[in-house]
């Protein structure tokens, strides 16, 4: 099966994480528009399989499309006799796929949409129990109770810039100081470099440890060995492979506004899931929460997929 997306790790985690539970063995097609058509909104391109570069999904008779770029070509697609599978909100007619996956805070419905609480992702129990084996060794010269910390960047509706990290570096070296525990800090490919300098300026000489993005990745690390995490709100995707994990989880507030990861946390909030951090370690009893497995068992049956 083809997996058709705009190269971005998000989408391509949402999709590859879908098709893993069940049981598909995808390969990406990535959507690159052709000139001037990348300033238009793919809903309104009028043929968007000519609006791209040449895209090579091959025989695949299923294919998953991920957001609204990935969505119009999606549908282009579905025109020519595939099946097709759209993840995330197309912001288009919902009947011109076989069937719509997209997150209950999404605020959509019909007879062929399957909805979650969460983001997809591919984070499984058993990849959480390999994690766990591989870097509880790893991350043994931190004090305990560990505190993974999970932080995005600004985006188009939150804001992480320095002195929003200044606050939260200050937070976390209070944690540190006042409840005893370890810290170790993983950002993301959109954290920014001053952002890094300043966390880690603040809680490196009270033995916090930041990831400095070399070597391996120690997201899937922090997340199966953490006894608390704390992500920063401005990532759904994030928010929701931290909730599928065992520990605790809370959320820093950013800078800014969006509805629909506003109606996301409500949820997870509701469901006891998720805090708000308020600079302190907090611990509660949790289960780990994530519906990518039974959204995928509901698309096989939808599908006949067997």
């Amino acid at each position: 099966m083809a997996v058709v997306a705009e190269d971005l790790a998000g989408m391509r985690s949402q999709a590859f994480g879908l098709a893993a539970r069940a049981g598909l063995d995808p390969f990406f097609c990535p959507v690159r528009a052709r000139g001037l058509w990348g300033r238009v909104p793919a809903a309104w391109w009028p043929a968007p399989l000519r609006a791209i570069e040449p895209l090579d999904a091959g025989a695949a008779g299923l294919v998953f499309s991920v957001g609204g770029t990935g969505g119009a070509v999606g549908a282009a697609l579905r025109d020519r006799a595939r099946r097709v599978v759209q993840i995330q909100n197309p912001r288009m007619r919902l009947d011109r796929f076989d069937l719509v996956v997209a997150n209950r805070h999404d605020e959509i419905s019909g007879p062929n949409v399957l909805l979650s609480r969460t983001a997809l992702h591919g984070i499984s129990p058993e990849r959480l129990a390999a994690a766990r084996a591989e870097w509880q060794p790893r991350l043994a010269h931190l004090p305990r109770p560990l505190v993974a910390v999970l932080l995005g960047g600004s985006n188009g509706r939150f804001r992480l810039d320095e002195a929003v990290a200044a606050r939260l570096a200050r937070q976390l070296a209070d944690m540190m100081r006042a409840d005893g525990v370890g810290v170790a800090v993983t950002p993301s490919r959109r954290t920014g470099d001053d952002v890094c300098r300043i966390v880690r300026e603040a809680l490196s000489p009270l033995g916090g440890w930041v990831w400095d993005m070399q070597g391996d990745n120690p997201y899937l690390g922090l997340l199966a060995c953490a006894d608390a995490v704390v992500v920063t709100q401005d990532s759904v995707s994030m928010v929701s492979e931290a909730v599928a994990g065992r520990a605790p989880v809370m959320v820093v507030d950013l800078p800014g506004r969006s509805r629909r990861i506003g109606l996301f946390l409500r949820e997870l909030a509701a469901a006891g899931r998720i805090r708000r951090f308020a600079g302190r370690m907090e611990a509660w009893p949790v289960t780990p929460l994530d519906d990518t497995i039974a959204v995928a068992e509901a698309m096989r049956r939808k599908l006949h997929l067997g």
